[in-house]
């Protein structure tokens, strides 16, 4: 039977964070660059001649260079065409090295031991801000020598971007900034907004719904060294409960305390019922599991008591009568659906 990762969380309903940990400075972000080149200096595991755009892109490559050449007359292996995707830091500085991402985009086996040629990196708004070149990485060998990392059609540059053009940012002459909460919260929101105006003693921030927060700079103090102040902060932050199924891997997370309902559910040869009672009735050939969960006749039932039942531990009796993860989530996706469960069922 297919193993069950299963964890569960602690969750205390407020927990003392920096604010940040929970919200962003609205504008201070990456952007995303991207941009088409060529690898070349592979070993017979590049593009073969189906891939035509390759061929045109070489032949156009050797045409800057006083070269013309026939796309068809080219048979070369060792180029692969590529796409090349990056993250562009904020405040960003001409000459800064960053990382680029390289994949292939034709029929190449492999990049392994391939160079970038050089490659310039646009935004969304077709400017360049960056160019991009070096040796690419594909991670380690394992013992057979093949590439370690399960994709060796993608690959890494390090430090093989370099930024070109800045993208213009007059943080140091605002006079105010605003904070997005990375989680939609009003209790969190409203608490940011507290914490800011007791420290600084004035009615500088304000919160504007769910997810943003309005800070004003004090007289006294530069924007930079205001913002920095305010990260730092610490506030008695709400989480929110919530239960996240993976089912490809069949991984199930949960806070302790998440709370079932009094339901009755039926999967395949196991019932789950949560009884509205005080003690649990034991059935004649039942087994206690605990103060609160008895197996049923047969140990394909688990009897509950209303008050005491999590979902942590139905998790717990189920797996001790040996039902397999689809059929523990599909256990649970009903419960949500009954209304058993009230905090929100994320599958992912």
């Amino acid at each position: 039977m297919k193993l069950l990762a299963l964890f569960f969380l602690l969750i205390s309903s407020l927990q003392a964070t920096r604010i940040s940990e929970v919200a962003n400075i609205v504008g201070v972000r990456d952007n995303q660059i991207i941009g088409y080149s060529l690898v070349v200096g592979l070993k017979k595991t590049g593009d073969g001649t189906t891939s035509k755009f390759t061929l045109q892109s070489i032949a156009n490559m050797l045409k800057a260079m006083n070269i013309d050449m026939n796309p068809v007359d080219i048979k070369s292996k060792n180029v692969a065409a590529v796409v090349v995707t990056a993250k562009f830091a904020p405040f960003a500085r001409q000459g800064d090295a960053f990382d680029v991402t390289v994949s292939s985009i034709g029929d190449a086996k492999s990049l392994e031991g391939g160079t970038l040629l050089m490659t310039p990196l646009k935004g969304v708004d077709g400017k360049i801000y960056a160019l991009a070149q070096g040796p690419v990485s594909i991670g380690g060998k394992n013992e057979k020598g093949a590439g370690a990392e399960s994709h060796p059609t993608a690959g890494m540059v390090y430090g093989g971007g370099l930024v070109e053009r800045e993208i213009a940012q007059d943080l140091a002459h605002q006079d105010s900034a605003t904070l997005s909460l990375k989680t939609s919260n009003f209790a969190n929101a409203v608490a940011i907004q507290n914490v800011v105006n007791a420290r600084f003693k004035c009615e500088i921030a304000s919160a504007l719904d769910s997810r943003t927060i309005l800070i004003k700079r004090p007289t006294n103090k530069s924007m930079v060294e205001f913002i920095a102040e305010v990260e730092n902060l610490s506030i008695d932050y709400a989480l929110e409960q919530k239960i996240i199924i993976n089912e490809r891997t069949g991984t199930i997370i949960a806070g302790v305390d998440v709370e079932i309902q009094p339901v009755v559910i039926t999967q395949g040869e196991i019932t789950v019922k949560i009884l509205a009672q005080d003690t649990v009735s034991k059935p004649s050939g039942s087994v206690a599991m605990d103060k609160s969960l008895v197996i049923g006749l047969n140990e394909n039932e688990v009897y509950t008591q209303k008050g005491t039942t999590t979902v942590a531990n139905i998790i717990r009796s189920l797996q001790k009568l040996g039902a397999s993860p689809k059929a523990m989530i599909s256990i649970l996706q009903a419960m949500k659906s009954a209304g058993a469960i009230s905090v929100e069922l994320e599958v992912i």
